[in-house]
């Protein structure tokens, strides 16, 4: 079952730019690019933890997990 990462709504929703979030969180831009794209493997609950306090929200607003189809 695939997690997919919703940061890109939660950031419109927002109206959060890459770079202050990046800036807040203590990440590059491109590593909050690949975040957001889904292109890691992982993320460190800290960062996770700030993402959410920044954006004022909870790990499930911003990570889905996908059924796959039987």
């Amino acid at each position: 079952m695939p997690i997919r990462v919703t940061l890109n709504v939660m950031m419109a929703e927002r109206n959060v730019r890459s770079k202050e979030l990046a800036a807040y969180v203590g990440i590059t831009d491109a590593n909050l690019s690949l975040l957001k794209q889904g292109k890691v493997k992982g993320v460190r609950f800290e960062t996770l933890e700030r993402i959410c306090d920044y954006l004022d929200c909870e790990p499930g607003d911003i990570l889905r997990r996908e059924k796959r189809a039987p």
